[in-house]
């Protein structure tokens, strides 16, 4: 007996609804589902799920971003055509089974015992002996007895008439075919599991009972009954975030368009976030121990949740899954980059936001300084070959990995909304310039990498050697002063009209550098300007010469420009050492670069109290279980299936001239070597008739 492919046929109805179920039931149409839910599912694991609407459109343009939405394709195992899919498959499998099951269970009953003599003569394998001196029934009894010896299921019928004699009968595998009820119960089973354990139990609860996604942003505690799920829900996924010290008892369930707030059974309370690090500074284990406050009962039960160790409570698995800020209170100070302003300090809690004005009087600009993020590790490869000049981590060659301390991040959004997010270290990192230097970070959307201005640290290891340098570039009269003094330095006192020439090129110079003098439609200060000037006013072929020199003088203005900002600070002057040329070396880069920081300030980490938070994945999911009970019968099925062999074997026994003769056959689901061997060994050890 072989499983049909083609459906259920009635013999009554119209003729569409019989189509319809014979389409429904076939084989064909259960692949077809099963190769689309295969397809979704490499949709679904490439594309990454759940993300912000943002994320698909900086990734991959507006157009593809518009599509994957339209088509749940951000959320494809949620989505109701995936869901529809499943449903479909379950009930075209489901009729597979009902069609094929029946015919299955009469042929395992059957042994076919009623076959008749003749027919066995047509089998592949088959045999013929004459049996002397042993009659048809006691050669049935002892073939039979030998069979069931082996394991074969046996039944002897004795005919009259005509054509008197005995029929052995036996099957073994019979395994085989209950595989095959195996695995398409099994196909039932997972999906049956799937759709228990994804949404399609929460969109029947918001469709009866009227709930609808949250979509706005507030407190927790003020969203409305219509946006939350009862603790009595049979089946959720979600994710809820508790700082140290803190309890919270409402998980958030991500929905296409917005959230659904679960209500939990229990709160849980955070007591400690703990991770360990290996020696290079990576993190090598997350735990949380926490205490789960039984609503119903008042229970405290204290519990540590770790990566792939959760803990269970009333049929609710609480996972580690990430960690986060929890509230940590930072203290910044916020650094002029023109060097000139007054530095002031600012507290504020990450998440929060605090309030900044731009400029005095009826044109000052409103912004807001919004605290996002603090990390106390950063580990980072900072060995190898020369670094990357605008990121730190982009760098080659021999990794070594080390932690280079705290990073505060923020975003200063406008009156208008727009913002820019920024990245700082607290402390300076040697990147292998020769000089330590502060990373200070900035990019226009979150799919960018940070660009970092480089501020060279000074011998007391801070940035006011290097902000000293900008205000006094800043300043007219200590230009006008530095080329006064460089030109004297750099020319022989009995040659004035060449101090004069030399005085005359440096200030250009200078003033094209400190961003005083700008050509129409060029850029304004730095390195730029002074190549776009040499790009205007010299010969290319002398450009090169032109270049050289005047670089060489602008590094000797701005040398005497940063011992007259140290005299003015009451320091004594930088000594003419190696040490003093990598710092003058990386402050003109920092200079030049300092011209492009889209922000008149930035914020340095002076302080901070960090409260870590982690984040649980609650789960409710009956539906599991189910899918073990598919996946065993699953392997059950396939392995029968595949490795167990259904036989059938006939022996007949009747009498000619007074003889017992013997005919024999053998039928298998299979033709293999195996079935050959076992034919040989059986025909001898029952009849007689050696290979």
């Amino acid at each position: 007996m072989t499983a049909a492919t083609q459906g259920l046929r009635l013999k009554t109805g119209s003729q569409t609804l019989r189509s319809v179920l014979e389409l429904g039931s076939s084989m064909r149409f259960a692949i077809s589902l099963l190769t689309v839910i295969c397809i979704a599912s490499i949709i679904g694991t490439v594309l990454r799920q759940q993300e912000p609407a943002g994320n698909y459109v900086d990734k991959f343009g507006p157009f593809w971003a518009d599509l994957f939405l339209t088509a749940h394709l951000n959320a494809v195992y949620s989505a109701p055509w995936f869901l529809l899919i499943l449903a479909f498959l379950v009930a075209s499998t489901s009729l597979c089974i009902a069609r094929n099951a029946p015919k299955i269970v009469a042929d395992l009953r059957s042994l076919k015992e009623d076959i008749r003599e003749q027919s066995l003569k047509a089998f592949h394998h088959r045999a013929h002996a004459m049996l002397p001196g042993e009659d048809a029934e006691a050669a049935a009894r002892r073939i039979g007895n030998l069979l069931a010896a082996s394991g074969w299921k046996v039944r002897l019928q004795q005919r009259d008439g005509v054509s008197a004699g005995w029929m052995v009968a036996a099957r073994a595998g019979a395994a085989n075919k209950i595989g095959y009820l195996a695995a398409h119960s099994a196909i039932v089973l997972v999906c049956l599991g799937g759709l228990l354990d994804g949404d399609l139990i929460v969109r029947a609860q918001m469709l009866a009972g009227g709930k609808t996604p949250y979509r706005g942003s507030g407190m927790i505690a003020d969203v409305s009954r219509e946006h939350r799920l009862g603790s009595r829900n049979p089946t959720f996924r979600g994710n809820i975030l508790v700082a140290e010290g803190t309890q919270s008892s409402t998980a958030i369930l991500s929905q296409s368009d917005g959230v659904l707030l679960q209500e939990l059974p229990f709160s849980i309370e955070l007591k400690k976030f703990v991770v360990e690090h290996y020696s290079t500074g990576m993190p090598k284990l997350f735990a949380s121990d926490i205490v789960v406050h039984d609503r119903e009962t008042g229970e405290a039960v204290p519990a540590r949740v770790e990566v792939n160790k959760p803990f269970s409570w009333r049929g609710i698995d609480i996972y580690q899954s990430s960690f986060d800020d929890g509230g940590s209170s930072v203290k910044l100070e916020a650094v002029p980059m023109d060097g000139s302003g007054k530095r002031f300090e600012i507290e504020g809690t990450i998440g929060g936001t605090s309030q900044l004005t731009k400029g005095q009087g009826n044109g000052a600009e409103k912004m807001t300084l919004e605290y996002t993020g603090l990390r106390v590790m950063n580990v980072e490869d900072l060995g190898g070959a020369e670094p990357q000049r605008n990121d730190v981590r982009k760098v080659t060659g021999r990794k070594t990995l080390r932690n280079v301390g705290p990073s505060v991040s923020y975003k200063l959004r406008d009156a208008a909304g727009q913002a820019r997010e920024f990245n700082n270290y607290m402390l300076p990192v040697d990147t292998g310039e020769g000089v330590p230097v502060f990373l200070l970070g900035v990019r226009e959307n979150p799919g960018d990498a940070f660009r970092y201005l480089r501020v060279p640290a000074d011998e007391q290891g801070s940035m006011e050697g290097f902000f000293r340098l900008r205000a006094a570039l800043a300043d007219p009269a200590l230009r006008e002063e530095a080329v006064r003094r460089f030109a004297q330095k750099a020319t022989d006192a009995s040659r004035p009209e060449l101090a004069r020439q030399l005085a005359e090129s440096t200030g250009k110079a200078l003033g094209l550098f400190a961003g005083a003098e700008t050509l129409p439609g060029k850029a304004v200060g730095g390195l730029q300007a002074v190549s776009d000037f040499l790009e205007a006013k010299v010969a290319e072929g002398e450009r090169a010469r032109a270049s050289e020199v005047l670089v060489r003088i602008l590094n000797g203005a701005l040398f005497q420009l940063a011992q007259m900002s140290r005299e003015r600070a009451g320091l004594k002057p930088l000594e003419p050492n190696d040490a003093t040329q990598r710092f003058m070396t990386q402050a003109v880069l920092a200079l030049s670069d300092i011209h492009a920081y889209p922000a008149p300030v930035a914020f340095q980490l002076k302080d901070f109290k960090q409260v870590q938070a982690s984040v649980f994945q609650v789960t409710r999911s009956p539906g599991h279980y189910v899918v073990y009970l598919g996946c065993a019968l699953l392997i059950l099925g396939v392995f029968a299936m595949l490795y167990i062999r259904e036989r059938r074997l006939w022996v007949w026994l009747g009498v000619r001239d007074g003889t017992t003769e013997a005919t024999m056959a053998l039928s298998t689901n299979r033709k293999t070597l195996d079935t050959d061997r076992e034919f040989a060994r059986l025909k001898q050890a029952l009849i007689g008739v050696n290979a």
